[in-house]
């Protein structure tokens, strides 16, 4: 009964994107054949990749990697190891990850893969192999000029390490340009770990200026201590903040007061969870309704619904996970004046650094930490700001503008490419 539930919502995730790229389509005045390219990925791969375990048995993994369009340039998107895993998803992420290319203006489409695993379980020694098996298992349509892999759930710096090595020998020349995310000392950019809780945090100043709200004392709710909202929290707090609220899979910490996010940080495990060594805990959704001025969904998709839109207490919502807010959701908190600013955007700064690395192995030059940030700065900016305009111009909510703007590039490109 749990996997039907849990493709039942997945199959929504894709449905609702499908549903909102249609409406940014017909708002730019596409005729219905841009939408038939657009609304699937135009090549997807499965692939079965056997792996001898620690124990001597041969395990068989199912991998995919979904291309959306490579009308503007090579695809790009991280690669997720996750037990579940599956087609649509990796489907509706590839598209995601094309919009936001196309929201920070850099010249890729939508890529995403997606193994079906739980890397808690495996040995250090079985996830390199499986990192390795999966290289090689898709090597045909990956490349520095095809498609660009990058880190994703349960991936990180090491296993792209393993993936450049894998696809370095197969190919018999050093690629440092076929995946990003790397380790700085293989090619990897300053500022690439941070990359997406720095472009989460650059949007939150942005969007406080735009409430006229003053960002120091802020209070501050992120659901989600993982990678993207563990950064989030430690910069925030460092620019004044005040967090009141984490969570992570087993529940959330609720303050306030303000939380001590150096200590929590500390005590977190390597799959960011830290609740569980504390008694007074309250349910995650019970978190999304506490009164705050910031609410960060950093954590998984539809966790603020048609439901729950009406009782959460934030002036505004800045989405750092994939798809946190239903379609339903959003047509709520915008008809209360919340200012939503859209995964899309919030979440663009993993790929935008991600391009930076890419730009420096291609011409052999690396940038500083500062230049980074400083590069990474001047695209959100400029991207929340197209956005916002965008919203205000068209009369219509910053979802459905923030894709208007994402999708307008590869349907320009799919147009003079005379694809449709």
């Amino acid at each position: 009964m749990g996997v039907v539930v849990e493709k039942k919502v997945e199959n929504n995730v894709l449905s609702a994107t499908q549903k909102v790229i249609q409406e940014a389509i017909n708002k730019l005045g596409y005729r219905d054949e841009m939408y038939e390219l657009l609304k699937e990925p135009v090549r997807m791969l499965t692939v079965r990749i056997p792996i001898r375990m620690d124990n001597g048995d041969v395990k068989v993994f199912t991998g995919y990697r979904a291309q959306h369009n490579d009308a503007v340039g090579p695809t790009k998107g991280g690669i997720r190891f996750h037990p579940e895993v599956t087609e649509d998803e990796v489907k509706a992420l590839s598209m995601w990850m094309t919009l936001k290319c196309g929201i920070v203006n850099v010249p890729y489409g939508g890529g995403k893969g997606g193994i079906v695993c739980d890397p808690r379980s495996m040995s250090f020694p079985e996830i390199e192999r499986l990192s390795r098996g999966y290289v090689r298992a898709i090597s045909q349509i990956v490349g520095p000029t095809k498609d660009i892999p990058a880190p994703d759930v349960f991936t990180n710096s090491q296993t792209m390490a393993w993936m450049m090595d894998e696809y370095s020998r197969i190919r018999e020349f050093d690629s440092p340009g076929f995946i990003t995310g790397k380790p700085v000392i293989l090619g990897g950019s300053h500022g690439r770990e941070t990359a997406t809780a720095m472009g989460v945090t650059i949007c939150i100043e942005e969007a406080a200026k735009a409430k006229e709200m003053d960002l120091v004392g802020a209070k501050i709710i992120i659901q989600g201590f993982g990678n993207a909202g563990g950064y989030l929290a430690k910069i925030l707090t460092g620019r004044g903040a005040k967090i009141i609220g984490i969570s992570d899979a087993y529940g959330a910490l609720y303050d306030e007061a303000g939380l001590d996010i150096d200590y929590l940080l500390d005590k977190r495990d390597s799959f960011g969870t830290v609740t569980k060594l504390f008694k007074n805990t309250i349910p995650n959704h019970e978190l999304l309704k506490q009164e705050c001025d910031i609410l960060v969904p950093a954590a998984v998709a539809n966790q603020i619904t048609g439901e729950n839109a009406h009782e959460i207490k934030a002036n505004i919502v800045v989405e750092a996970a994939n798809g946190p807010t239903t379609m339903e959701a959003t047509k709520i908190l915008a008809d209360r004046g919340i200012l939503i600013v859209p995964d899309v955007l919030a979440s663009s700064g993993g790929v935008t650094v991600s391009y930076f690395e890419w730009v420096q192995n291609n011409i052999g030059y690396y940038w500083s930490e500062e230049e980074v940030a400083e590069k990474l700065r001047e695209k959100i900016v400029s991207a929340f700001n197209t956005v916002i305009h965008t919203a205000s111009l068209h009369k219509v909510d910053t979802r459905l503008a923030a894709y208007m703007v994402g999708i307008r590039k590869t349907a320009e490109a799919s147009r003079f490419r005379g694809w449709v």
